[in-house]
């Protein structure tokens, strides 16, 4: 069975039996605890808290996940993947285990035709109910385990969890021991996990227990099969490389290689290069399709180690040439069809890995010098250890797989103290997870606060799309992510209101402002409007008079021309989106956005610097279309009736099913939230300020918008009359005659350059002339005038290249910026018998209250006793004497 008929059996099963079909989510997830989409049930995660109302009491996906916790078993197991498709089924507060049992056997042994005699259950230990419902399967009781806590779930947060029971299929012999999936996981495979929410759990104590609060209202069920492991099973795979999923992407590196894949039953590190290269491929696809580019940290990180670990392995093929590319490529010619967003993106993946390749290619080569230095530092020393220190700076700093450092010392008969590269790894990693931790910890104290409010009150009625004021009753108070029942004049805390016209930050759109009185005559200032859960507005505000409480009426007032200035920053940046791809290619999407009052900044996808000429010409065109002054219409409609009308998406946006769309003219449509205009020429003029790089393969666009566009071209006006009234000249004239007087001044400049040279050579003609002979040489010591430190050097230096091939030494010394300056310089006869300047600096250097420096046959020296130049002089004169006498 192909993988596409395993994903519309699935879907076809449970659509008939009253779940709703619910598009995968993106793999950059709306969840701020999360790195990356790693399961079916994370959009369904507010459902799950109790924090939204689902719209429907079932559904089936089928979702991208992405994770990383076992990179390193990739090619060494035949289950484990960085990604893969999880389907699932998911109930909310409707059917419970005796259905979700149900439905997983018939499914499994009818809809697939699994054999019954090769599924394996394991349940939670204390799970008595789950064991009888799969008896009453017909699976017999030797093919049921039970297991710890390897079989019950929770979200590791306070939350939902419960018991789970997974199905496990005995691939057979050649797969590993007997005894079931608690004995071998490799050859008792798990494909399906059906989870069991029906309690509620407590905070973590520092054991990381937690305790079981009590029944929940309305028990659900999450479960999860994953596509790749069923799909090895139904086409008789050794592993996902194996299935028609990725054999076309395996077929594409042996043909990179040279040669065949290994094959099954056998091992050895070349089969895991294989699979290593072709499976990452896959991941590094959809992760970029989805929005995420390469970075030092964040997803931009697990991206960057995917393809950097994938070029490794391809190295170890002996594949020398782009490998990221036609991998990628072939990912997308085989997957494209079942998820589209791989081929609209197809340009965009493969400028990214092949970059990205480039750019690793080239850390490598310098990786390899750095490695090669330090091993030869190891035998200089005569060592047999390469430290853990260099092992580990070649990997953090230069991105060196610590698996090459490793080769490379071995082949030079040398070991790495792999323990400390360990600790310094481990260090490092615990200070990031620690910065991580309170982060999270204080963003989860502010949800369960959020969630308390939301689900006594539920969502927040916004009605600022048709008006800036409302009458609100203030629902909650919350100070320092506690629930307050008032708080007084000065303070400052969040606010949540059952009506708001107050926009929340969203989308790249900035929070709107404005003021909120009470009828009791308080009065409040918010400084900030955001989303605390979905649909749910958390005010900050500080309170200007008065108290507030917990109940009270009010009204609340946006501050209109702030939120006109912002709603044109946003029909412009739509605008500009649609400009740039079509100047730059469809490639250059959208990848984050502010959106402000005058202002916007806009990130896209690009692989060069957007030249002048480039530039100019998207502003003039985002201009003229808003001064054709185009209808911005906004309509709703399904998440499938947006796409196949056209609609953009932003990558790692959430949309549900139905969506906010806008158009502006017959150029831009959008699904966005957002505040807009309702005509174009209401959101310009436009000016672009300039762009920049912001990462890899990542541009930045800043402009100004509305009344700011025009203030700043007024400023730029009057600065070009300043200009040119400096000039006595017109202002259209003004370049000219700047550019004129500008190569006047280079040709003046040139001009004393070379007269300052022959000076400078004239006075080193002049103080050679003077040298006098001590024993063993000559010397020159003379305090100068009218001279900087780089002209001090130079003149020291001419000096005694014409005092010719004998032993000499210059000592200059002069007052500049009310600081003494020294200078020494040696010949080449002396500088050849070791003698170093800096050597006749050091008491001289002392004595005007600084420090000497150089190394070589030239020295310098400085500091602020101007007064004791003179005597610093005579110092470095005296020890030139005695360094030539001896």
């Amino acid at each position: 069975m192909r993988s596409t008929q395993i994903r519309s059996t699935f879907l076809d099963f449970f659509t008939s039996r009253g779940h709703r079909h619910v598009p995968s989510s993106p793999l950059i997830p709306s969840d701020p605890t999360l790195l990356l989409a790693n399961a079916g049930m994370n959009q369904f995660k507010p459902y799950f808290l109790g924090e939204v109302t689902p719209e429907y009491p079932r559904a089936t996906t089928i979702q991208k996940c992405a994770r990383t916790s076992d990179i390193d078993n990739v090619g060494r197991t035949n289950r484990h993947a960085t990604f893969f498709e999880m389907m699932g089924n998911f109930s909310f507060g409707d059917y419970f285990k005796a259905d979700a049992i149900a439905y997983a056997w018939e499914l499994l042994t009818q809809g697939y035709n699994l054999e019954k005699d090769r599924l394996w259950i394991t349940v939670h230990q204390d799970d008595d109910e789950a064991e009888q419902l799969w008896r009453r399967m017909g699976v017999p009781a030797e093919r049921i385990q039970r297991l710890g806590a390897d079989n019950f779930w929770d979200m590791g947060v306070p939350g939902p969890c419960g018991p789970s029971s997974e199905v496990n299929y005995d691939r057979g012999p050649a797969f590993g021991r007997e005894g079931g999936p608690a004995v071998d996981g490799e050859r008792y495979v798990e494909i399906w996990n059906l989870v069991f929410m029906q309690s509620m759990r407590g905070a973590d104590d520092d054991n990381g227990t937690f305790p079981i609060l009590g029944d929940l209202a309305r028990q659900s069920i999450d479960t999860g099969l994953g596509l790749d492991r069923l799909a090895a099973i139904l086409q008789d795979a050794e592993n996902v490389c194996g299935t028609d999923l990725l054999l076309p992407t395996l077929t594409t590196v042996q043909e990179l290689a040279g040669r065949d894949y290994p094959g099954s039953g056998s091992d050895g590190e070349e089969k895991v290069s294989f699979q290593v290269v072709t499976e990452h491929a896959r991941s590094i696809a959809y992760l970029i399709a989805d929005g995420v580019l390469p970075a030092k940290d964040g997803r931009g990180y697990v991206l960057r180690r995917l393809m950097r670990r994938a070029i490794r392995h391809a190295r170890l093929l002996d594949i020398d040439h782009p490998v990221l590319a036609p991998a990628t490529t072939s990912v997308i010619a085989n997957l494209g069809d079942v998820w589209p967003e791989l081929t609209s993106q197809a340009s965009l993946i493969e400028q990214v890995v092949t970059a990205e390749e480039e750019s690793f290619t080239r850390a490598l080569t310098q990786g390899t010098r750095l490695l090669n230095a330090a091993v030869t530092r190891s035998r200089d020393s005569r060592s047999t250890t390469l430290t853990g220190e260099t092992a580990f700076e070649l990997h953090d700093t230069y991105g060196f797989p610590v698996e090459l450092t490793i080769e490379a010392a071995r082949d030079a008969g040398l070991t790495v103290d792999e323990d400390r590269f360990t600790t310094l790894l481990a260090e490092q990693q615990k200070r990031a997870k620690a910065g991580g931790k309170a982060k999270t910890a204080e963003a989860l104290r502010r949800q369960d606060a959020y969630r308390e409010l939301s689900s006594r009150h539920g969502r927040t009625d916004f009605t600022g799309y048709d008006r800036l004021d409302t009458e609100a009753t203030v629902l909650g108070l919350i100070a320092d992510g506690t629930v307050v029942p008032g708080a007084d004049q000065g303070s400052t805390l969040e606010l949540v209101l059952d009506r708001s016209p107050f926009y929340a930050e969203s989308g790249g759109q900035v929070g709107d402002t404005g003021t909120i009185r009470t009828t009791d005559g308080a009065l409040l200032d918010v400084l900030d409007t955001r989303l605390g859960l979905e649909g749910f507005h958390i005010h900050t505000v500080r309170i200007r008079e008065g108290e507030i409480r917990t109940g009270e009426q009010a009204e609340a007032l946006v501050d209109g021309p702030r939120r006109g200035a912002v709603a044109r920053s946003h029909s412009a940046t739509h605008v500009l989106h649609a400009m740039l791809r079509r100047t730059l290619g469809d490639h250059a999407r959208q990848h984050g956005s502010l959106v402000d009052a005058g202002r916007l900044r806009f990130d896209f996808a690009h692989f060069s610097a957007v030249d002048p000429t480039q530039l100019a010409t998207i502003q003039a065109l985002v201009n003229d279309h808003l001064l054709d002054d185009p209808e911005v219409r906004i309509w709703h409609a399904t998440r499938s009736e947006a796409e196949a009308a056209g609609a953009t998406a932003l990558f790692g946006e959430k949309y549900g099913d139905h969506v906010r769309i806008v158009d502006i003219g017959d150029f831009s449509r959008e699904l966005c939230g957002g505040t807009h205009v309702p005509h174009g020429s209401d959101a310009g003029p436009v000016r672009i300020l300039g762009e920049a790089s912001v990462g890899s393969n990542l541009r930045r666009i800043e402009a100004l918008t509305g009344r700011d566009a025009l203030t700043y071209h007024d400023t730029e006006r009057r600065l070009l009359e300043e200009l040119s009234t400096l000039l006595g000249t017109r202002p259209h004239d003004a370049p000219d005659a700047l550019r004129k007087r500008l190569d006047a001044l280079t040709t003046a400049q040139q001009e004393l350059a070379r007269l300052r040279e022959a000076e400078l050579h004239t006075r080193a003609q002049q103080l050679a002339a003077s040298a006098r002979t001590v024993p063993g040489g000559r010397i020159v010591t003379e305090n100068v005038t009218s001279l900087g430190p780089d002209e001090l050097r130079t003149l020291a230096t001419n000096t005694a290249d014409l005092l010719g091939s004998g032993h000499a030494i210059v000592i200059l010394g002069t007052e500049h910026n009310s600081k003494a300056l020294l200078a020494a310089a040696i010949t080449r006869s002396l500088h050849a018998t070791g003698t170093q300047a800096g050597r006749l600096l050091t008491a001289a250097a002392r004595a005007v209250g600084g420090g000497a420096g150089g190394k070589g046959p030239i020295a310098n020296a400085g500091g602020r006793n101007t007064e004791a130049l003179d005597k610093a002089l005579t110092l470095a004169a005296q020890d030139a004497t005695r360094l030539l006498g001896q």
